[in-house]
């Protein structure tokens, strides 16, 4: 039996991955009382990771659909967090760090791409507070990258 957030990311074509494992020295999250702080997600598409700079090769649009990745990297984890069970989270924080150029202006316009994700998989559990930051270059050269603090319910 599907509960419902399996049957929105099924509505909206989507699926989540299996759980990234970290690419150095770190965990892919922490639980800590009621809290998971995920680490930082990339954007792991269906054709390997999205690169590149927002403002120079990438647009806004290409940006976004690299941070959709990232939420969905985001919601694996939280998964495996919650043994399983998205219901039993709330997404409380994202941080977006966006790789573009200096006179680049659109970063909240790129995190959208997560945090739209968030609310259409998770309902009001997916509202939250954020940052969308830039970042002169990023891991792998991806274009975006960003981390998650949920509440276990």
């Amino acid at each position: 039996m599907t509960n419902a957030i399996d049957a929105r990311l099924a509505d909206l074509g989507l699926s989540l991955p299996d759980a990234p494992a970290p690419a150095a020295n770190y965990v892919p999250y922490v639980v800590t009382g009621n809290q998971i702080y995920v680490s930082g997600q990339l954007p792991a598409g269906p054709d390997g990771l999205v690169s590149g700079k927002l403002g120079d090769d990438l647009d806004v649009d290409a940006g976004a659909e690299a941070a959709k990745y990232c939420a969905l990297n985001l919601l694996a984890q939280a998964r495996k967090a919650a043994d399983g069970d998205l219901s039993r989270v709330r997404l409380v924080k994202l941080v977006g760090f966006v790789n573009s150029t200096a006179d680049f202006p659109d970063q909240p316009k790129v995190i959208n791409g997560a945090s739209d994700l968030m609310v259409a998989v998770l309902g009001d559990k997916g509202r939250h507070a954020r940052s969308a930051v830039s970042a002169a270059s990023l891991p792998f050269g991806v274009a975006v990258e960003i981390e998650g603090i949920f509440e276990l319910l």
